[in-house]
């Protein structure tokens, strides 16, 4: 830790001059990944105007020797598209509680498509956190033309343009794909291509759950920056893993595609979430994509010649995943009681065969599962690079009697509380800045993310030594620790450890001045 004059950022107050609030002697991680100093933080109204020593007045002032100060944490990957909506959900507290302050929505192609009504939605009612929202390719070209296993016809491809070019100008930050899921997989590049260079000519980011996380992992991020190459997007890569069996050992070489594209001057990074178990629908984990074209799932299912093909295909999905107690049941509507159990365990109750089992929730309306396909020694080779921000692909929910990922709960204390402060897997300073600086760096914020002067009062004031993740897989619905204060534009929404009923977040839209 480095004494305040060393670090020549640091601002300093003139005699007189009186804040909102003042932090006096944090420990300040700056989102820069540099070394942490003790300092003072100074607020007036949503704005930090000191970082370092501040010599005036404070309408309120915080103790806050021992504790971290960071700039809240953003999450570059969020599914609460609707949740942030809902009022039972908009606090965010789930996320809040992790020390986040902004999230990004319309991840994985999917979310809302109307972006102008959501944002006044969100501006209108308030939200626990900022939102940023990115076009959902999926949620469009579903739009315009359904879940078709087809290229866009000329005017479809127009239509979807205008509807991209419609998103941008209301404020999105980008696109998003999905292409494992339907409609988006069955997206060829150029259609992808084609939509990116609108987002590019707005100044849009191009972010995708790519085409393959296993056997054609690096196809598939080949895919990823050549349509950055195309398009002139900067490139995001979401949640950046090798699942299953297939895919083991090839982050290295992942990330070595990666590198070579930033080296030749390419815009492209990553985003992660600490765990070793991923989570979508039970369909994307087991059923082909052309089951899904059209939404005709359960006749295909019954049908003499294609009902067979998908069991074969459901069966070759155990194969690759080590088996079907390697899927479980996260949220399943028609089938409560499934939750928390896996394919395999579900099987040996009712005495059906898995293969089956499968059959019958997906005839009932597909579920929420969690795959447990992932090594830690992957994981860890790209948690360390420069370039892989830390995000949750959560969502925003309160506890209830489902068994969701525990990364709803838990991602930002278990990335900086388990592997910076216990396993030293990489740095405090480092962990912080993949959760800060570095997302708002391919955000490309201009006042948030950093503690510098001037920038928004984004702030999270944590105890090192309890800012822990506590959901496990078995006990998913449990909030996260050590989170002391989080102000979102100066306004605290944690206080002292207690949620506080304050609604600050906004819309946060792309160039807007």
């Amino acid at each position: 830790m480095r004494p305040i004059a060393c670090l020549a950022l640091l601002f300093a107050s003139a005699p007189g001059d009186e804040a909102d609030l003042l932090l006096r002697g944090a420990t300040i991680y700056d989102g820069r990944g540099g070394d942490a100093v003790v300092g003072d933080l100074a607020v007036k109204g949503d704005t930090l105007v000191a970082v370092g020593t501040w010599k005036g007045t404070a309408k309120t002032t915080i103790d806050a020797k021992g504790l971290a100060a960071g700039p809240g944490f953003i999450d570059l990957h969020n599914h609460s598209d609707l949740a942030i909506l809902a009022e039972e959900t908009r606090d965010n507290y789930n996320f809040t509680s992790q020390g986040c302050t902004t999230i990004v929505t319309g991840n994985c192609g999917g979310g809302n498509t109307d972006v102008g009504k959501m944002f006044e939605a969100i501006d209108r009612n308030g939200a626990g956190t900022n939102v940023v929202h990115l076009i959902p390719h999926g949620a469009i070209r579903s739009r315009v033309f359904g879940s078709v296993r087809r290229a866009p016809t000329p005017d479809e491809l127009d239509r979807m343009k205008a509807l991209v070019e419609k998103g941008m100008r209301e404020g999105a930050w980008g696109m998003s794909t999905g292409l494992i899921y339907v409609p988006g997989t069955y997206a060829k590049t150029d259609e992808i291509v084609a939509l990116a260079k609108v987002v590019h000519a707005h100044g849009g980011l191009y972010a995708s759950h790519i085409r393959s996380e296993a056997a054609s992992l690096l196809e598939a991020v080949a895919e990823a920056i050549e349509v950055g190459v195309q398009s002139g997007c900067p490139v995001q890569i979401s949640h950046l893993k090798c699942s299953t069996r297939e895919a083991w050992g090839k982050m290295g070489e992942a990330c070595g595609l990666i590198e070579a594209a930033r080296a030749a001057g390419r815009k492209v990074t990553a985003d992660q979430y600490p765990y070793t178990a991923s989570s979508t629908r039970l369909s994307a984990y087991t059923l082909p994509a052309w089951a899904l074209e059209g939404g005709t799932l359960l006749r295909r299912l019954d049908d003499p010649e294609e009902g067979p093909k998908i069991r074969m295909e459901i069966a070759g999905s155990f194969e690759k995943r080590d088996g079907p107690d390697q899927i479980m049941i996260a949220a399943c509507e028609k089938n409560p009681e499934y939750n928390g159990k896996t394919i395999a365990g579900i099987a040996r109750e009712t005495g059906k065969d898995p293969v089956e089992v499968v059959v019958e929730i997906e005839k009932a309306g597909d579920a929420q599962a969690i795959g447990f396909s992932m090594r830690e020694e992957d994981m860890l080779v790209g948690m360390k690079k420069g370039w892989v921000a830390t995000a949750s692909d959560g969502g925003a929910r309160r506890p209830s009697t489902e068994r969701p990922h525990p990364r709803n709960f838990g991602t930002f204390p278990r990335k900086i509380g388990l592997y910076a402060i216990e396993k030293k897997a990489v740095s405090l300073e480092f962990a912080i800045r993949s959760s800060s600086g570095l997302p708002a760096d391919i955000l490309g914020f201009k006042d948030r993310g950093y503690l510098r002067e001037g920038f928004k009062a984004d702030l999270v004031l944590f105890d090192p030594g309890t800012f822990r993740d506590r959901a496990t897989f078995d006990d998913p619905n449990r909030f996260s620790t050590g989170a002391r204060w989080v102000w979102v534009s100066g306004v605290a929404v944690i206080a002292d450890g207690k949620q506080t009923p304050a609604l600050p977040g906004r819309a946060l839209r792309l160039n807007s001045p």
